[in-house]
C-alpha cells in the first residue's frame, strides 16, 4: 500500500523505520519541527532525517493548515500511520486515504488517552501498560481499535524501563494492522469509551509533590519522573530538591504532611497522605536528592538529623 506518515521523535522514527521495511511504500512523511519543550527533547530521534535517507518526501508542520491538506492529497495515498503526532488532525486529512488514518497510541485503550501515558499509568500504579493501534475518528484517541499489545509493569519500573519495553512493540503492531487491512481481514472493536480517561500534557507542575497524596503514590512518581523525566521535586528552605530515589516505610508515622524528622529505613522519613494526622499512614522514606547545581547527595546527609517541612 501507500503509506503517508505523521509522526515526531523516537515514536515517529519507530514507526516509519516499521513501514520502510515493510513491503509498503512510503510516500510522504509529515513531522513537527524541533522543540525546546523538555518533553519534547526525549527520544528525539528524527523523523526528518530518517526519511531524506530514505529518498521519501517530507512535509514539516507545527499543526494542520491548508499546505499540508495540499501535501496528503497530493501523495494519493492509501493510509496515513500516526504515531505521537501531537496536534488535532480534521477529517478532510484522516479521512483523505482510501482506508483512512491507522492512530498508534502508547496506552491500553480507552485508558490514558491523551498525553504522557506511560508516567499517568505508572503513578497510578497499572499492572501492564501497553500500545494500541486504531483508526481515527473525530474524538480523540477513541477510534476502533485494530490491534493493541500490552506489557507488565515491575514494581520497581521507572518510565524509562517502561518506555523501552513499549516501544519494541511499534513495529510488529503496526505491520500486522497494515496488513490486515491491505488483505481485509482486519477486525475492528468499538471503545467502551464509559471506560475511557483523558490525561492533559504534563508541565513542571505535574512534577511537584503534594505531600497530602499516600506514600505509595508519590513513590510512583518519583519513579514515574526518574532521568532523564524531569524529576520529582519539593522545596526546602526556598531550595529546589530533586527526589532521585524515595521508598514506601514499613512503619506508620503521623503528623503533617510534608514534615520530615527522624532518619529510619534507609532514609529520612517525610509524613505524607490524607489524615496524616492520625498516625495510620506508611511515610515517605527519602533516599537520594539532586540539588540545583546537579550536585548528589543522601538524603540522610542532607537533612543531617534535622527536623523541618518540605513544601
Amino acid at each position: 500500500m501507500r503509506v503517508i506518515t505523521f509522526g515526531y521523535q523516537t515514536w515517529g522514527h519507530r514507526t516509519l523505520s516499521a513501514v520502510l521495511e515493510s513491503r509498503h511504500e512510503v510516500v510522504l512523511a509529515v513531522t513537527h519541527p524541533p522543540s525546546d519543550n523538555p518533553y519534547e527533547q526525549m527520544w528525539s530521534d528524527s523523523v526528518e532525517e530518517l526519511a531524506r535517507q530514505h529518498d521519501v518526501p517530507v512535509h514539516i508542520a507545527k499543526r494542520p493548515d491548508a499546505a499540508l491538506l495540499d501535501a496528503v492529497r497530493a501523495a494519493n495515498a492509501d493510509i496515513i500511520v500516526a504515531n505521537n503526532w501531537r496536534t488535532w488532525l480534521p477529517a478532510e486529512i484522516y479521512n483523505a486515504p482510501r482506508l483512512g488514518t491507522l492512530n498508534i497510541h502508547d496506552s491500553l485503550l480507552p485508558k490514558y488517552a491523551g498525553f504522557s501515558p506511560l508516567i499517568w499509568a505508572l503513578i497510578n500504579g497499572d499492572s501492564h501498560v501497553g500500545v494500541t493501534a486504531h483508526l481515527m475518528d473525530e474524538g480523540l484517541d477513541t477510534g476502533p481499535v485494530i490491534g493493541q499489545q500490552s506489557v507488565p509493569v515491575g514494581p520497581k519500573d521507572r518510565t524509562v524501563d517502561l518506555f523501552h519495553r513499549t516501544i519494541d512493540v511499534i513495529a510488529p503492531l503496526v505491520l500486522n494492522a497494515l496488513d490486515s487491512l491491505e488483505d481485509g481481514t482486519a477486525q475492528t472493536i468499538e471503545q467502551d469509551l464509559s471506560q475511557a480517561s483523558y490525561f492533559h500534557k504534563r508541565a513542571e507542575q505535574d512534577s511537584h509533590i503534594d505531600w497530602t497524596w499516600p506514600a505509595d503514590a508519590i513513590e510512583r512518581l518519583v519513579r514515574a519522573q526518574s532521568d532523564p523525566y524531569p524529576n520529582a521535586f519539593a522545596f526546602h528552605g526556598g531550595k529546589r530538591l530533586r527526589i532521585l530515589e524515595a521508598d514506601v516505610s514499613r512503619g506508620r508515622f503521623g503528623g503533617t504532611p510534608g514534615r520530615f524528622s527522624i532518619e529510619a529505613e534507609g532514609g529520612v522519613v517525610v509524613v505524607a497522605g490524607p489524615d496524616a494526622w492520625r498516625g495510620r499512614n506508611p511515610a515517605v522514606i527519602l533516599k537520594r536528592l539532586r540539588l540545583d547545581d546537579g550536585t548528589e547527595v543522601p538524603a540522610a546527609e542532607y537533612f543531617a538529623g534535622r527536623g523541618g517541612y518540605l513544601s
